[in-house]
């Protein structure tokens, strides 16, 4: 069988930073770039606030945008959360799911996970399903065991033809925002893991599912997570407030 090929994806996640100010320089630089078809596909994941701001300076271009994350419900009354059809109004491609930091900060379980692909999908969204150890479990050796049970609700609820509209970020928890990243043998163990579970339930989805690594990415270390066979990219948190590093970062993925 022919390896399929997939085109790269970066995303930069700009997490709880940035002001009208800020944005607007660092959309500019990326902008700026010029990055091509031929290139990784770019993104960026910014506050809810600043989506229009976004829409507005990226439509047309080849930088797409998204969100952080979304409700688990399609309307009603939940005061200060933000829907999927409300992040479809301002032209959002993708959306976080399931990130590290709103399983450990904000109690989101994997159902709960579940339910925001559910209504990503619904709403004609890109959900990037996250995934990852601690680093406790990491040490303990339960890396796999713990992306299987994170994994089994969506592959038990989500129809094969599903798999072919999202994306899963591997993000080991120890490594994001610690300066440690995975070794790029162990992030392709890792996501060959992955691949495989999905395979399980959706074969030929499968081999077209994009895989990011997504735990302290730089310059420096892209280039050698993009030469393994299961990297498909990378989700990349506090380097993508740089304008100059998230574009060394995305042209290191091709």
């Amino acid at each position: 069988m022919a390896q399929t090929v997939r085109r790269p994806l970066v995303m930069g996640n700009w997490k709880m930073h940035g002001n009208l100010q800020e944005n607007a320089a660092l959309l500019q630089g990326l902008l700026q770039a010029g990055f091509s078809a031929e290139e990784a596909r770019v993104a960026v994941c910014v506050p809810a606030p600043y989506l229009a701001q976004a829409q507005a300076l990226l439509q047309g271009s080849a930088v797409h945008w998204g969100a952080q994350n979304l409700c688990r419900e399609p309307v009603g009354a939940f005061t200060g959360e933000v829907s999927a059809r409300m992040l479809a109004d301002f032209a959002c491609r993708y959306v976080l799911v399931g990130h590290s930091e709103r399983r450990t900060l904000f109690g989101e379980s994997d159902h709960d996970v579940l339910q925001k692909v559910g209504q990503a999908l619904q709403a004609g969204l890109i959900p990037v399903i996250c995934v990852g150890e601690t680093l406790a479990q990491h040490d303990a050796g339960t890396t796999e065991a713990v992306i299987a049970a994170q994994l089994q609700p969506l592959l038990a609820g989500l129809a094969a033809a599903d798999w072919t509209r999202v994306v899963v970020a591997y993000e080991p928890v120890w490594a994001i925002g610690t300066g440690k990243v995975a070794t790029p043998e162990y992030a392709q163990k890792v996501h060959a893991f992955i691949r495989a579970q999905v395979a399980e339930e959706a074969a030929e989805a499968a081999q077209g599912l994009q895989i990011l690594y997504g735990g302290s990415v730089k310059a420096e270390n892209a280039a050698q997570l993009q030469a393994m066979l299961d990297i498909d990219g990378a989700l990349v948190g506090g380097a993508s407030l740089k304008a100059d590093e998230f574009v060394k970062i995305c042209r290191s993925f091709r």
